[in-house]
């Protein structure tokens, strides 16, 4: 798996995704009856699709991926929260935000069960599980996560872009509840601090570049174009030299 991954985190790095579908599809079929293969290999077919917008594609790979964890009876080990959260993000990617809700929240029961308080698995849980419920107007319970998701990423090595992510999320969030305009003192001091994080993050890598890529558009939205255009750059060149 660790050869498997590493091929795969190649081909990422090089914003190749065609190749990346590839290469799963490839060992998905070379490892279809291995379970401890497959399982981990549907959950990153998953969140490839769901990055491409394929949203039927990433249904069918979580459907598959959540059969395989009821067949092998580890729906209560933490590899199953992790294809719980996986399918949740993208039945929610998908506008199908109702039904992800009991999955996430099967995955935050066996992760804060199972997982030390500082686990970036639970960070990434929280960030988003927030977003899910933002879209679904519960705002205070999706800021307790969105605190909860900053207090775990402030604990983990180069959180910093995590972090930047959820300042960015929880901007979004408040315009949401309360408008652009009675918002704007909040967003602007949320989107200082994501542009802080992500000016003095150490590594410069492919998960970096796909950091800023995602958070361009956003500071895009809000105004800040030449801060977009210099994101988005930064990413391009550093996929062009991976």
């Amino acid at each position: 798996m660790e050869r498997i991954l590493a091929r795969l985190d190649e081909h990422l790095h090089k914003n190749d995704y065609a190749a990346a579908e590839r290469h799963l599809l490839y060992w998905l079929e070379e490892k279809k009856d291995v379970p401890a293969v497959a399982l981990p290999l549907y959950n990153e077919l998953m969140g490839l699709y769901r990055k491409l917008s394929r949203h039927d594609e990433a249904i069918h790979a979580a459907e598959t991926a959540l059969s395989l964890v009821k067949e092998n009876g580890i729906e209560e080990h933490p590899t199953a929260a992790t294809t719980y959260l996986n399918a949740a993000t993208v039945l929610h990617a998908a506008k199908k935000t109702e039904k992800s809700i009991p999955l996430f929240e099967k995955a935050r029961a066996i992760y804060e069960r199972e997982l030390s308080p500082y686990d970036t698995r639970l960070g990434g849980l929280y960030n988003n599980m927030a977003l899910a419920l933002v879209a679904l107007s519960r705002f205070a319970e999706a800021n307790e996560l969105y605190l909860r998701a900053i207090a775990v990423m402030e604990n983990a090595e180069d959180g910093g872009t995590e972090i930047a992510i959820t300042y960015l999320n929880m901007a979004d969030a408040a315009v949401a509840e309360h408008g652009l305009t009675e918002a704007e003192a909040a967003v602007t001091d949320l989107l200082e601090k994501a542009k802080e994080l992500l000016e003095e993050h150490p590594k410069k890598d492919g998960h970096y570049a796909f950091v800023c890529e995602k958070c361009a558009s956003v500071f895009g939205y809000y105004g800040h174009f030449r801060y977009e255009k210099e994101l988005s750059e930064r990413a391009r060149r550093i996929y062009e030299g991976a």
